[in-house]
């Protein structure tokens, strides 16, 4: 199996349960955060939302930097909706496929540099990258996340398997 191919079917699995999570983020609590020095629950709900879509330039240009020294970095968007973070989500999926539709494993092989003010985070083939800083790196936020639905007392749903809320009659 290609690399390309390998990576469509790992993140067209894995958007059911970012689905699954998003559909339960709750509303008018953009603010809310468990301790003074975690994300805020908005911000956590876009990231998880919006990450998939970082395959697309890790595909189409050889290096980002997220906070330039000469200019406005990465700005996140705002969640204003449920609704709102289920198209971001739906966006970013596409683009991400598109990206991996239109290379080839041998471009995934080569290097991408990921900066933040000029200086090199990392700087490896673009398949590693792809694995741990969006796969992986998502189903580490997304946990988060489901970790923040559970202390506002929003039901959290099954993804990898039952959770106390959703699923526990396919074991019962």
């Amino acid at each position: 199996m290609k690399l390309t191919e390998l990576f469509i079917a790992d993140i067209e699995r894995e958007a059911e349960a970012t689905r699954h999570v998003i559909e339960r983020v709750p509303e008018g609590r953009n603010d809310w955060k468990p301790h003074e020095k975690s994300m805020e629950l908005g911000r956590l709900a876009v990231l998880v939302a919006t990450m998939v879509g970082w395959v697309e330039f890790m595909v189409n240009i050889d290096e980002f930097d997220i906070a330039p020294k000469d200019g406005p970095g990465y700005q996140q968007p705002e969640m204003e909706s449920r609704a709102q973070l289920l198209q971001m989500h739906e966006e970013a999926l596409q683009r991400a496929i598109t990206a991996l539709r239109n290379t080839t494993d041998a471009h995934l092989e080569t290097n991408w540099k990921f900066m933040a003010r000029g200086h090199v985070i990392t700087d490896r083939p673009r398949h590693i990258d792809i694995r741990d800083s969006v796969i992986n790196h998502l189903a580490h936020h997304r946990g988060q996340l489901t970790v923040y639905l559970r202390l506002t007392s929003t039901p959290v749903p099954a993804i990898y398997g039952p959770t106390a809320d959703e699923g526990k009659e396919a074991f019962a």
